[in-house]
């Protein structure tokens, strides 16, 4: 018993002294860790008499007690002086001047989205935008996908566990295109329009993330062919880019919303490794690389639309406006666009004040 008292005065005077967490900490394993000498002792408990256990066993819990108490009271103190030194060194100084206020910029995306707004504006097309919460009607089923078409497999979806008040499914869009059904159906043909927004499926890697920017765009009118699909996006990609050496190249493919479905490829070198969009894509030092998917609107999406296409066709094209912001302005990881980061917004970021004209170049940096 001697022994055990003598301990916990010298534990005691030793946890009072400790001037650090990690003084404290060596004291705690000293006294009460595993091999600590107040832990072996309980283990002595086991090996005595009836008669030595009772007279032993409440001066150990008694160490115990009095050591842990004092432990937590030290912790205590010490976090609470720590707290103290450091709202000290990280004190504001409200007698100095007043420093510049950061200047905000524009995001890439938002950039982008209003570079898109402003040449399909020269060109005719109207901007309509579409609730991101939809129903599997306007999402699948009218795009023609039925509850068993495989195409749905195409796409990771978030559902709600609700449904609407006439049983539909209710989802994160996976795409605008159903801003094209609403669109033709809420104002019929001819239509020529653009459908930029937020879409949403369950991915995420350096070039996928589950929400993400991507812009539709439709044409309904008599006589419309592929040759004005290719006319349209080869305008505008030559206006986004800001060059005259864009070349396209439609290769066959399958989306169950158009039919004929085409790829889309632009030819491209490397520079520094970065891609620079331009040139064609069979010339040396060349390739083609898919930058969006398009066709001609399938006819039964004319018909749940609303639309006779006996007498309209169309044309559809998806474009993923990160994907494009990222080989304009020489991004390499998507995630950093939703970081918030304000090094990387100060670097990539735009001035309020320029806005994307065509006179001016729509892709004037701040």
């Amino acid at each position: 018993m001697t022994d055990i008292t003598s301990q916990t005065e010298a534990a005691l005077l030793a946890i009072a002294a400790a001037d650090s967490l990690d003084m404290l900490e060596a004291q705690r394993l000293e006294t009460l860790g595993k091999k600590g000498w107040v832990s072996l002792a309980l283990k002595t408990l086991g090996g005595m008499t009836p008669e030595e256990r009772t007279a032993a066993a409440p001066a150990i819990q008694s160490a115990r007690a009095s050591v842990a108490g004092a432990l937590e009271a030290k912790k205590a103190a010490l976090e609470a002086a720590e707290l103290e030194a450091q709202l000290a060194r990280e004190a504001i100084d409200l007698t100095l001047p007043a420093q510049a206020a950061h200047k905000g910029s524009v995001h890439p995306v938002s950039q982008v989205m209003d570079e898109l707004a402003e040449i399909f504006a020269d060109l005719g097309f109207a901007v309509a935008t579409g609730p991101e919460i939809e129903d599997d009607w306007h999402n699948f089923t009218a795009l023609n996908m039925d509850e068993t078409h495989p195409a749905r497999a195409m796409h990771d979806t978030f559902y709600f566990p609700d449904k609407t008040g006439d049983g539909k499914d209710v989802l994160l869009r996976t795409h605008t295109s159903p801003v094209q059904i609403r669109s033709m159906l809420a104002q019929g043909a001819p239509l020529r329009l653009i459908a930029p927004g937020r879409v949403y499926r369950s991915d995420s890697d350096a070039t996928h993330t589950p929400m993400f920017h991507q812009v539709e765009g439709l044409v309904i009118d008599r006589d419309i062919h592929l040759g004005h699909l290719k006319w349209t996006l080869e305008t505008f990609f030559k206006a986004f880019f800001e060059r005259e050496d864009i070349v396209l190249r439609l290769r066959p493919s399958y989306f169950p919303f158009t039919e004929p479905s085409v790829e889309v490829d632009v030819g491209y070198s490397t520079e520094g490794g970065r891609r620079i969009v331009g040139g064609h894509g069979d010339a040396p030092g060349h390739a083609w690389m898919e930058i969006g998917g398009s066709g001609m609107v399938n006819v039964r999406v004319l018909e749940f639309a609303g639309v006779d296409p006996a007498e309209y066709q169309g044309f559809a094209f998806g474009l993923g406006i990160d994907r494009i912001a990222m080989l304009k302005y020489g991004m390499n990881d998507l995630r950093a666009f939703f970081d918030g980061d304000g090094r990387w917004l100060a670097h990539y970021g735009f001035s309020p004040f320029d806005q994307p004209t065509l006179s001016a170049g729509v892709g004037a940096r701040a």
